[in-house]
C-alpha cells in the first residue's frame, strides 16, 4: 500500500501540473534543460572548448544522469507505459538522453543534445498557456484538411523544377556548372524558392531568360501554400468555435462533441 501511494505521489509530481509540487518539479526541470542546452552551445565555441572542455564534459554527464533518472522514473510511475514511451513527449525525453551515450561510440554525437530544447514545449502546460495549444490545434487541423491540396501543389513544383532543370542542362551545359540533370534540378529548386545561393548561374542569354521566368514563377508559387493553409485555418477556427465549448478552468476547446467534462482538467463544461 505504501509502495502504491509513493508511486501515485511521484506520478502526480511528474505528470500533473495543477499541484504546487508538480509545478515546482516542472520549473526546475525547465531550468535544467535550459542550462544543459547552454552548456552544449558554449562547448561548440572553440575558445571555450579549449579552456573548459573538462568542465563542459562533467556538466554534460551530470545533466544526462539527471535526465536519465527522470526518464526511468517516468516509465516506472506511469500506468500506460507504452502510451508514454511512444507519445511525442516520451520520444523527445528518450532522444534527449541518447546523444550522450552515443558520444561514447561516435565522437561529436553529444552536440545532438540540443534536441533537449524541444522539452521546453512543456512550458505551455506549466504556464497554462492553453490558448497557444489551442492555436496549434487549429494549425494541425488546417494542415490535415489541406494535405491533398499541398501534395498536389508539391507535385506540381517538383515537375516544374525537374523540367526546368533538364532544360537548363541542355541550354547551359557543363561549362556553366550544369554538369548533370540532378545538379541542374538543385539550381532550379534554389531559384524557384528565391534563395539564390549563386554557386551556379546561367551565362547564356537563353539560360538567363529561363532563370528570370523561374524567379517570377517562384514569387507566385510562394503565395499558394500560404493561401491554402490560411483558408483552412479560418475554416477550422470557425468549426471548432461553433462546436466546442470552452473550459472555464483551463480554457481548452479540445473536447468530444458530446463531452460534459473537460478531458484536460475534468472541469464541468458549460452547456
Amino acid at each position: 500500500m505504501k509502495k502504491h501511494s509513493l508511486k501515485t505521489r511521484w506520478y502526480n509530481i511528474i505528470f500533473k501540473h495543477d499541484t504546487k509540487a508538480g509545478q515546482q518539479f516542472d520549473v526546475w526541470l525547465l531550468i535544467l534543460i535550459i542550462l544543459s542546452v547552454l552548456v552544449v552551445c558554449l562547448d561548440s565555441i572553440k575558445q571555450f572548448n579549449i579552456r573548459y572542455a573538462s568542465v563542459f564534459l562533467a556538466l554534460e554527464w551530470i545533466f544526462t544522469a539527471v535526465f536519465t533518472i527522470e526518464y526511468i522514473v517516468r516509465i516506472l510511475v506511469v500506468q500506460k507505459k507504452t502510451h508514454y514511451l511512444f507519445s511525442f513527449y516520451g520520444i523527445i525525453d528518450f532522444l534527449s538522453v541518447l546523444p550522450s551515450y552515443l558520444s561514447i561510440v561516435y565522437a561529436g554525437a553529444q552536440f545532438l543534445i540540443i534536441i533537449r530544447v524541444l522539452r521546453l514545449l512543456r512550458v505551455f502546460r506549466i504556464l497554462k498557456l492553453v490558448r497557444f495549444t489551442n492555436a496549434s490545434g487549429y494549425l494541425m487541423l488546417a494542415l490535415k484538411h489541406s494535405r491533398e491540396k499541398i501534395i498536389v501543389f508539391l507535385g506540381t513544383v517538383l515537375m516544374i523544377v525537374t523540367v526546368m532543370g533538364a532544360l537548363m542542362y541542355l541550354v547551359e551545359g557543363t561549362e556553366s556548372g550544369f554538369d548533370s540533370i540532378p545538379r541542374s534540378i538543385y539550381w532550379a529548386i534554389v531559384t524557384i524558392t528565391t534563395v539564390g545561393y549563386g554557386d551556379i548561374a546561367p551565362v547564356t542569354v537563353a539560360g538567363q531568360i529561363i532563370a528570370a521566368v523561374l524567379m517570377i514563377t517562384g514569387y507566385a508559387i510562394i503565395a499558394v501554400p500560404t493561401g491554402i493553409i490560411t483558408a483552412e485555418m479560418t475554416r477550422a477556427n470557425h468549426q471548432i468555435e461553433n462546436r466546442k465549448p470552452v473550459c472555464p478552468k483551463c480554457e481548452s476547446m479540445v473536447h468530444d462533441a458530446d463531452a460534459r467534462f473537460c478531458k484536460r482538467c475534468g472541469e464541468k463544461l458549460p452547456l
